[in-house]
This record gives C-alpha cells, sequence and structure tokens, in this order.
C-alpha cells in the first residue's frame, strides 16, 4: 500500500460475526419498550387473540404487546 490509499477499518456494523446463542432480548429491556404498542402490533394482536379466543388490554406498551404476541404465536401454532 502507498502513502495515498488508507483503509478504514472502523465502520459501523450491525449484528455479529458468530451466531448468538443466547435468549432474545428482553422487551422489558428495550429503550422504547414503554412506548404505547404500534398500529401494526394492535393489529397482529387482534388476529391472534381472536384465532386464541382471548380478550386482550387494548391499551398495552410495546413491550406488552410483543410478549402477548410471543405467547399467542405460541397457542395459535400449537393448536393448529
Amino acid at each position: 500500500m502507498n502513502d495515498q490509499q488508507t483503509t478504514d477499518d472502523t465502520h459501523d456494523t450491525l449484528g455479529s460475526p458468530v451466531p448468538e446463542t443466547g435468549p432474545e432480548r428482553d422487551p422489558e429491556e428495550w429503550a422504547t419498550g414503554d412506548e404505547p404498542m404500534t398500529d401494526a402490533q394492535r393489529s397482529y394482536l387482534d388476529t391472534l387473540a381472536r384465532r386464541a379466543g382471548e380478550e386482550i388490554d387494548a391499551n398495552l406498551t410495546k413491550a406488552q404487546a410483543s410478549e402477548h404476541i410471543d405467547r399467542l404465536q405460541g397457542k395459535v401454532d400449537g393448536a393448529g
């Protein structure tokens, strides 16, 4: 390499060079976990709750909605 060529080895990346083996990050630890659930979460949660025959509070946080979605996905997927 001559004096005019340089390399930049300091760049931002996402992910990891090796697969993660630990549990997923707890939704309660999310930076935005205490914000109201998104419209997409609300719609999907409504669909899952209907399929599971459950009623769920409509005023959830993003973290709470995510936890209910995970739980209901397991319930609905296991029922089919």
